[in-house]
């Protein structure tokens, strides 16, 4: 009875939580801060412990783990009861011994706060903010106290923390947060403590279950995967006037302010053509020559159809209509150097004399030259600009290797490229696995595979070059990162596991798939402020080793239920503990990720968790996933085919977590 009620309670809290992220979505109810939703949680905890001394579970890192999340529940309660939030608006010069709560409410600090000065500080030569800062002087006991607040970098003083929150129009007043939680962070933290050392004990104690399953006889058997073929069509059309490759290579060299960052107008021209064609050419055409057929033929190009005509059709349109006046130049803007390409023909920059002299003379004679056909006397005036750029070039424009690792990123369609040879070699991968498994086919399948390595990583590390962070900040790059690092695993534990080179080919082919079809936002940025703290890296990183795991029980499941109904179905069995081999640590990553992006939350925002879509799917996925290792309470799940239907089916929760959240729900994640 009591294990009826425990599994009874764990459902309708996943369930609810569930329908909760659409609820909130849909109709803007919020659950979470009911009394009955709190109330569920506690009994759910109260059943569990009930049950855990029911089965008089004796085994150390179990209990660690178990009683990590009643403690983490705790310290969360702790919060919910005690702590206070508020809001401290001041202007430069200004102190105020209050704060203002959410329901218009004044309370009383305990020392005097004064905002001395607030500061934006810009990424070189854009406009993109790369921090806020809030200079502040803190009055305590006749003391007074120095300190800076921004993204990432809180004050604490007197049990009060302060975080950097927004700030007035003007820039010359500031919003901070301000916390007080004596008790539930730091019971929280110890329970994330206890949950990081428990999920490192489960992978590493010699009796627990991971490592029985590391040492069964049974791994080295064979499996299999599926595959996913994709074919391409495009319309063929004589491509209108534009100027010669090479002097475009050269217009293409230009550095220009774009996407809120200095780059060559190589990478502008690849997004203006991939926007507006789907493709990063058009027919024979280079994206700088289609870049620069919109900007000196405008007539004989604006009756070329688009990929998207009722959404980028009125958007060329407009351009056209108005003169799309690229303009590439050097200017000064209070004394720093810029070179400027903006989207909109509108140009409200203020230039120097000296730079209007050379704006003038470039562009009138560029396109007097090109009207005539003189392409020579438009190379010699190209040169002269990129000349006059390279001597000019001052500390906003990035480094020569910068510059030439963008144009190698650009000249490469990395993803397109790999998810071809991938999907590829992972269907002749089966065919070898159940035809030819020989050591010489297992060794060229590695070599490929290897390559797929280095080129994929090539790409990360021209990306991580060219924007300055480490390129996992949005679903393109973090799609790429998924799989690298399912590459990194193949190689790594190929020679045990044969049938990893089929998985290892087929699910990186499949991310670099969906990469490249949807693009979902290849642009190179400037990192958001909040974005720009190394636990982003290490929330980010360790979530996606967790995905990459699960994917790879996906496809064992799925593998497993097809062999079911073959004459391979002797090998559910083996794929069931292969399987549980990339469960476990799935679980021990995937909690690591979820807690890590807890710790950054609450010195981000003052606040560890706040039910946003992403974070309360990410828990239902590790929740739904945690069933299965339960095998003495749940021995339904000691069946192979049982276990391969519930995994398989449980993916579909990570699917939500990744993609359903981002398309559907929203949220505080969608920055990325």
């Amino acid at each position: 009875m009591l294990k009826k009620t425990l599994v009874l309670l764990y459902f309708v809290v996943v369930t609810v939580m569930a329908a909760a992220t659409f609820a909130q979505r849909l109709y803007g109810v919020n659950f979470y801060e009911q009394w009955w939703f709190t109330a569920l949680w506690a009994l759910l905890t109260a059943v569990g412990t009930a049950w855990f001394i029911v089965r008089k579970v004796h085994r150390p890192s179990v209990v660690l783990l178990h009683l990590s999340f009643v403690v983490i529940l705790l310290g969360a309660l702790l919060t919910h009861l005690f702590a206070q939030r508020g809001i401290i608006h001041l202007r430069e010069g200004e102190t105020t011994q209050a704060y203002l709560t959410s329901d218009n409410r004044v309370h009383h600090l305990p020392f005097i706060l004064r905002l001395d000065t607030f500061r934006i500080i810009y990424h070189p030569g854009t406009t993109a903010a790369a921090d806020y800062e809030s200079h502040l002087t803190i009055i305590d006991k006749e003391e007074m106290y120095n300190e800076v607040v921004s993204m990432n970098h809180i004050c604490s003083r007197a049990g009060i923390r302060l975080y950097q929150n927004s700030y007035d129009e003007d820039g010359h007043g500031s919003v901070q947060t301000m916390t007080s939680d004596p008790w539930g962070i730091a019971v929280t933290y110890t329970g994330y403590a206890l949950l990081f050392i428990s999920l490192i004990w489960i992978l590493i104690d010699p009796r627990g279950s991971y490592r029985k399953l590391l040492r069964s006889p049974v791994l080295k058997r064979g499996a299999l995967s599926l595959m996913l073929l994709m074919t391409m069509g495009s319309q063929t059309m004589a491509a209108p006037p534009t100027i010669p490759k090479l002097t475009a290579e050269k217009l293409g060299k230009l550095n220009i302010l774009y996407n809120d960052r200095i780059c060559p107008l190589q990478t502008y021209a690849l997004d203006f053509t991939k926007k507006l064609h789907g493709k990063t050419h058009y027919e024979d055409l280079t994206a700088e020559q289609v870049l620069a057929g919109y900007l000196f033929f405008a007539d004989e190009w604006e009756n070329i159809p688009l990929h998207k005509p009722k959404e980028d059709q009125k958007w060329v349109l407009y351009y056209l209509q108005h003169g799309l006046s690229l303009k590439v130049f050097p200017c000064t803007q209070e004394t720093t150097t810029r070179w400027y390409a903006p989207a909109d023909p509108i140009d409200t920059l203020f230039v120097s004399a000296e730079s209007k002299v050379l704006i003038t003379s470039f562009f009138d004679v560029l396109y007097g030259a090109v009207s005539v056909g003189d392409y020579e006397l438009a190379n010699q005036y190209l040169d002269r600009l990129l000349d006059y750029q390279q001597q000019n070039a001052g500390t906003s424009i990035p480094s020569h290797f910068r510059l030439q690792a963008e144009r190698l990123y650009n000249a490469v369609p990395f993803a397109t490229i790999l998810f071809i040879v991938c999907l590829t070699m992972g269907f002749l991968s089966f065919l070898i696995f159940l035809f030819w498994p020989k050591k010489n086919a297992f060794r060229m399948q590695f070599i490929v595979m290897l390559l797929s390595f280095l080129a994929l990583t090539l790409c990360l590390a021209l990306r991580w070059i060219v924007s300055g962070n480490i390129p996992m900040s949005n679903g393109y790059e973090t799609m790429l990162f998924v799989a690298w690092l399912l590459q990194l695993l193949t190689l790594l534990l190929q020679h045990r596991f044969r049938i990893l080179l089929t998985f290892g080919f087929l699910l990186s082919g499949f991310f670099l798939l969906v990469s490249h079809i949807s693009q979902m936002n290849p642009q190179i940025g400037s990192l958001m402020p909040v974005l720009r703290s190394p636990l982003l890296t290490l929330h980010v990183s360790i979530i996606m080793i967790a995905f990459a795991l699960l994917s790879l029980t996906f496809i064992s499941g799925v593998t497993a239920l097809i062999f079911h109904f073959t004459d391979r179905h002797s090998q559910v069995e083996s794929l069931a503990i292969l399987s549980r081999v990339f469960l476990y640590p799935a679980l021990t990553t995937l909690g690591f990720g979820i807690f890590i992006g807890a710790i950054w939350a609450n010195i981000s925002w003052g606040t560890y968790w706040s039910w946003d879509p992403k974070e309360v799917w990410a828990l239902i996925t590790f929740m739904v996933y945690a069933v299965v290792v339960h095998t003495q309470s749940l021995p339904i799940f000691q069946r192979p085919l049982a276990y391969h239907v519930y995994v398989t089916l449980a993916f579909l929760t990570l699917l939500m977590t990744y993609f359903g959240v981002n398309y559907f729900l929203g949220g505080m994640h969608s920055y990325a």
